[in-house]
């Protein structure tokens, strides 16, 4: 809702300022379709030009990000920090192989099912089951899988990130293609060069209608929005690095409670559970 408030305001500021200091609408209104179709049409085109159809559908997913934000907020942090001191703590006390009814399936899994937002998220419940799994497997150099879940989660962001670059490519083309489309109204003005003032007047103003259209779609809609979607991918990423903190200390031989502390420091501020929030948590885990 912020995202729409924004782009109303700021919708509602240029145009208001421009009715306000005098300017009349009915330019704007006559050439506004043609120069839009122009701009717009270009701008889709070399859209689809520069990106294959899953990096089309996955921008396009990417105005649900855009409008809703970051779908991870304290609750979710707790119930996957609580989630994985259970399984620590079952590593600790009974050796990872305890773990191993939970990670070779995790939908029947006890620990998984009373924490359904963290299985229905398949990234995250197959990170923590092939991670564990590895450790299983005498996998348990810290800073072999430290460097492993580095890569992946890395190679994940920059995955995640192609619609905001996408966007932002866009956005930066934006003015260039406003220059077409006024450009072509020039030459559409030149060929009526013999007409009244008046009416290569307003020839002219239509066609600066373009260069308008093409700055306003950069700079007021497509690249706050790319920014937008920046913010949302890079906040999201924070709940994967959470469970990455969590395995790596506790490979280096800490305490479940020190471990899933060292993933509680790893959340965003604004959606990390205080120290007494988390300790409340973990210990009231009931599972089997």
């Amino acid at each position: 809702m912020l995202t729409l408030g924004g782009l109303g305001f700021v919708l509602a500021c240029v145009f208001g300022s421009y009715i306000a200091s005098g300017g009349s609408l009915a330019p704007l209104i006559e050439a506004m379709p043609f120069e839009l179709l122009t701009i717009g049409g270009a701008a889709i085109g070399t859209f689809l030009m520069a990106n294959s159809m899953h990096d089309v559908k996955h921008t396009l997913k990417g105005f649900g990000k855009i409008m809703k934000g970051a779908v991870f907020h304290k609750k979710d942090y707790v119930e996957l920090l609580s989630l994985l001191y259970f399984f620590m703590r079952q590593a600790s006390t009974k050796g990872p192989m305890a773990l191993e009814a939970h990670i070779e399936k995790p939908g029947d899994s006890a620990a998984f099912q009373k924490f359904p937002k963290v299985l229905n998220n398949h990234h995250a419940t197959a990170m923590i089951c092939d991670y564990l799994r590895m450790v299983g497997m005498n996998a348990d150099d810290p800073n072999q899988i430290e460097d492993v879940m580095a890569r992946e989660l890395r190679k994940t962001l920059n995955e995640e990130l192609h619609g905001s670059q996408a966007l932002q490519t866009m956005a930066d083309g934006l003015p260039a293609l406003g220059i077409v489309a006024a450009v072509l109204g020039v030459i559409k003005t030149m060929s009526h060069i013999n007409e009244p003032p008046m009416v290569l007047g307003a020839m002219i103003g239509g066609a600066l209608v373009g260069t308008f259209l093409g700055v306003l779609l950069a700079y007021g809609m497509a690249g706050p929005f790319a920014a937008r979607l920046k913010g949302v991918v890079e906040e999201e990423a924070k709940y994967y690095e959470v469970i990455r903190a969590v395995l790596v200390a506790h490979l280096h031989g800490n305490a479940p409670q020190v471990s899933v502390e060292t993933g509680r420091k790893m959340a965003p501020n604004q959606h990390m559970p205080s120290f007494q929030e988390l300790e409340e948590a973990v210990q009231s885990v009931q599972i089997g």
